[in-house]
């Protein structure tokens, strides 16, 4: 069997570690917003700028970057823009989460579905259910309210709608005296996005469905829109609804990591939205 010689293997090594390099330094571009000085790009990557300056010709040679004839700034090239287009394409929040309802029917052991929101309000686009489900009147299809679901209330408080917020209105106005008492106050609905917001998840009771409780995170696009709705549900008298409890953190951090690999960046602390 023929034995790759030294040289050809330190050949290899050398190309996989230019490619990681220049991986490094296009990631730290975009990091930097997808432009920016020599500078500033050097110190993102942790490298020296006669490096990165070495890096960015060839990349720019690729098309993976270019460089503004004025400022002398580096920006992402039309190369990288086709293929962040591409890569947008291809991001189905519905698809991109089958493996955290996985993990979060077998961690938890309950009901957990992905919405998304329809003509007609919320949706139910996929669901998994343990092997001891808890009966409820939902499936694929099934279209929620916006006020009474925390599907509905993860939708409204997270997302800057109008239109979401009349139908949140519409229903409420509509609602039983005792649906009503659920939510009072000189501005319910607005006092129920601020609440949602403030627990980072919306939370519900028995509102939708008698002795039935549900947690819901919001799931967001590259531009930062909600895009679907990450939930789950359960039997009220085993179900934890505690904002810091076992079901609220591990949703939320299920839909955060489906935003960050539908390409949403968390806004650092400070930084203006």
């Amino acid at each position: 069997m023929h034995t790759p010689s030294l040289d050809t293997s330190t050949k290899r090594r050398q190309r996989v570690q230019s490619a990681e390099t220049g991986m490094t330094i296009l990631k730290a571009l975009a990091r930097l917003g997808g432009a920016a000085s020599l500078t500033a790009i050097a110190a993102e990557s942790a490298e020296s700028a006669a490096k990165v300056h070495r890096y960015l010709s060839s990349l720019t040679s690729e098309g993976l970057v270019a460089q503004h004839p004025t400022t002398q700034h580096y920006h992402l090239g039309p190369e990288a823009v086709r293929i962040g287009l591409a890569a947008l394409r291809q991001c189905d929040p519905v698809r991109m989460g089958e493996a955290a309802l996985l993990r979060l029917r077998e961690s938890l052991q309950v009901t957990c579905f992905i919405a998304v929101m329809g003509n007609m309000g919320p949706t139910v686009m996929r669901m998994e259910e343990p092997s001891l489900p808890v009966t409820v009147n939902i499936r694929p299809g099934s279209v929620l309210p916006m006020i009474w679901s925390a599907s509905g209330q993860a939708f409204l408080a997270f997302s800057d709608d109008a239109e979401l917020r009349a139908k949140a209105q519409a229903e409420y106005a509509g609602a039983t005296a005792e649906q009503r008492s659920v939510i009072g106050g000189p501005d319910p609905v607005g006092m129920l996005c601020q609440q949602v917001r403030t627990q980072g998840c919306a939370i519900v009771r028995d509102t939708l469905l008698a002795g039935i409780s549900a947690i819901a995170a919001p799931i967001y696009d590259a531009r930062g829109h909600v895009s679907a709705v990450l939930t789950s549900l359960g039997a009220s008298t085993g179900f934890d609804t505690r904002p810091g409890g076992k079901v609220c953190p591990s949703v939320m951090q299920e839909a955060s990591a489906i935003s960050a690999a539908m390409g949403f960046s968390t806004p650092s602390p400070g930084t203006a939205s």
